[in-house]
């Protein structure tokens, strides 16, 4: 598959992975790529980074995978829980409502809630991060044409003031959103339809007058659904304007000013006390489910948006593109490192096209029942049973499991321990954090294992380990899933080999 490369100038630049598009995806498998050493180049045809608070529901299993990618503490300084729900008629309080299911910590799941934080608050964490790792997003630059062969990509990047580039990988990843250029250029269909034919107003705003310990929610607003919900570290308020009737066309330059804002408030809640501010971003959507028909051509993968779009409903779309992301990197580094075989990249496409499907599938099942009453989320939205127990990377050799039992395919759970070299209290996610894979042993077999590998034998002072895990051995991936489980000690290097080519 080919696409015209523009003219360029003579000097071809050398990386090892190509990033188009800066948003979540891209800059998650930056980071990890760059924590592994692997060159990148990460580009991003706009002059700063994604400006509004759209994708701002961070579930439990993003959490796990932004603490591995040391982002965590920053994100949860910035961030918050998610606000009860305060239901209005007009100007009248009609009562709370608890969108989600509340959930204490416990030890094999250390976040148990979805956490709040606008989009563009994550994306300034995560490129922040990179920076701390030696990487940078280059704005303004826009990935204008690619052709690839059997050992590479060749790309054109373009600049505003016309100057092109010529670069050289051996891989190019299209993150660059629904609208994605790169899919475009590859001809991968991308098959869609509407989950609603409404109309919604997008919009971060600053309201004085309203409190802000509550999503504030007028369900039988005049013209549609009307939400108010307070974004946190900041004084704006994320607005959602939702419009029954069909026909109506929302622009956002024309209704995002702070003058329409200001009427459409009064219109839609009944308050005229409730004063706008400074509009600091505006967007209009109909909600859409869509999914590529492939999500790797030749060298070329698609990630995120550009693989998949979600409706809203259910904080579901952000939290798989960033599953996205963080699948791909380790197996690049696999393969462009320890000469892992390239069919291992293979098992991204089937091993992301099939979760999100299955999200795709739930998302709009929870979109349709958000209009049937009060809508509360429960644990299959959290993505901690998101797993690839079908996966060519999943092998689960012990017998006659109890119904329950954790199995090769499945999230590898937390547990405080003890590290048997220090004596120290350890996570088994502090265990994990890395580029590498862990051998967990829970049993006296020896290890030869490659340098990209870690043996940990866990002191179970408290218990937590055999409750999450039972008794054997257990590879537990990069991206913290539970590739191998077994009886046999044995069985851990033919694993191992496998991965490694």
């Amino acid at each position: 598959m080919t696409t015209d490369v523009t003219t360029h100038t003579d000097v071809t630049t050398h990386t090892d992975v190509l990033i188009a598009g800066a948003g979540p995806t891209g800059l998650v498998l930056a980071v990890d790529l760059a924590r592994r050493g692997i060159p990148h180049r990460l580009v991003e045809r706009a002059d700063r980074g994604f400006p509004g608070s759209r994708g701002a529901g961070l579930q439990p299993r993003s959490l796990e995978v932004f603490e591995d990618l040391g982002v965590l503490e920053a994100m949860r300084a910035a961030g918050g829980p998610c606000p009860p729900l305060m239901l209005w008629d007009g100007d009248r309080q009609t009562g709370e409502w608890d969108i989600i299911l509340r959930a204490e910590p416990t030890p094999a799941v250390p976040y148990g809630e979805i956490m709040m934080l606008p989009q563009w608050r994550t994306v300034e964490i995560l490129a922040a991060r990179l920076e701390e790792l030696g990487g940078r997003v280059e704005f303004e630059t826009e990935l204008t044409g690619f052709e690839q062969d059997a050992d590479g990509v060749t790309a054109t990047l373009t600049r505003p003031d016309g100057a092109t580039e010529a670069v050289r990988a051996p891989y190019l990843v299209g993150a660059d959103g629904g609208r994605s250029a790169v899919r475009r250029a590859l001809g991968v269909g991308f098959a869609s339809e509407p989950v609603d034919e409404r109309a919604a107003l997008l919009a971060d705003v600053v309201v004085d007058g309203l409190e802000r310990t509550h999503w504030h929610v007028w369900p039988d607003a005049p013209g549609g659904r009307f939400m108010l919900r307070p974004l946190e570290g900041v004084e704006t308020f994320q607005l959602v304007a939702r419009h029954d009737d069909s026909d109506t066309r929302v622009d956002p330059e024309r209704d995002g000013t702070t003058e329409a804002l200001q009427r459409l408030i009064e219109e839609q809640t009944g308050r005229s006390d409730l004063k706008v501010g400074e509009v600091h971003w505006v967007s209009a959507f109909k909600p859409r489910m869509a999914m590529a028909e492939r999500f790797r051509e030749g060298r070329v993968f698609l990630a995120g948006d550009a693989a998949h779009v979600h409706s809203p409903a259910g904080g579901q779309g952000l939290n798989t593109s960033i599953q996205d992301g963080y699948n791909l990197g380790w197996k690049l580094d696999a393969v462009l490192r320890r000469g892992a075989p390239d069919t291992l990249l293979d098992t991204y496409a089937t091993e992301r096209m099939k979760i999100a499907a299955d999200v795709l599938g739930m998302s709009t099942r929870i979109h349709h029942e958000d209009d049937a009453g009060r809508p509360r989320r429960g644990a299959e939205t959290l993505q901690l049973h998101v797993g690839y127990p079908d996966s060519d990377l999943t092998r689960e050799l012990r017998h006659d499991l109890p119904e329950d039992a954790l199995r090769a395919g499945d999230r590898a759970p937390d547990a405080p321990c003890e590290d048997p070299a220090t004596g120290a209290r350890v996570r088994l996610f502090e265990v994990f954090q890395g580029p590498h894979a862990t051998v967990l042993a829970l049993g006296d077999a020896e290890f030869t294992v490659p340098e990209w590998v870690r043996v940990f034998r866990p002191v179970d002072v408290d218990g937590h380990v055999k409750d999450a895990y039972r008794s054997g051995y257990f590879v537990i991936r990069p991206d913290g899933y539970v590739g191998l489980a077994t009886d046999d000690a044995g069985d851990v290097a033919a694993y191992l080999a496998a991965l490694s080519g």
